[in-house]
């Protein structure tokens, strides 16, 4: 059987909206090594939950190796789809018991991002002072200003 060498990286994400829904910006720093890498970007017309997730997801599609990730979030959609409320989602054929699931696209990238990484899901209080949160927060509105200033050019990922 083969085993699978999983390198250490982690991750902290954001995503919020200003206006909710309007337009929108979402950020992850990854750490591996000592080292810190950033990435953002922001669209038009969404939602913070969208956002949330998305920085979730392009930070975790940005890996280029299976990893064993940390991943702090200060959004409990988030925290909690992922690790409490998604195995019943997958039984009842994505729906929620409820009706339909809100989302449901980004839910099911996530899903599919998580599957080739060893995944620690943390939640941490936004505006609390930790350090990275309140970067990924800055990033985020930066974001949503390159957005509003040039919606073209900026629309979508960008890496600082």
């Amino acid at each position: 059987m083969e085993s699978k060498t999983f390198s250490e990286v982690t991750i902290y994400t954001d995503g919020g909206c200003v206006p909710n829904p309007g337009p929108g910006g979402w950020a992850a720093i990854l750490i591996r090594k000592g080292r810190c890498r950033e990435i953002s970007g922001a669209e038009p017309e969404t939602t913070n939950n969208r956002m949330e997730l998305t920085a979730a997801i392009r930070a975790l599609e940005s890996l280029k190796k299976p990893s064993h990730a940390r991943i702090f979030t200060d959004s409990e959609y988030l925290k909690r789809g992922i690790t409490e409320w998604m195995p019943q989602w997958k039984i009842r054929n994505w729906k929620r018991k409820g009706g339909p699931l809100l989302n449901i696209d980004l839910w099911q990238r996530l899903d599919a991002a998580v599957q080739r990484h060893r995944i620690e899901w943390r939640w941490v209080k936004g505006h609390s002072g930790i350090h990275e949160n309140e970067r990924c927060d800055l990033l985020v509105s930066l974001a949503i200003s390159r957005l509003k200033i040039s919606p073209k050019r900026f629309r979508g990922k960008t890496e600082l």
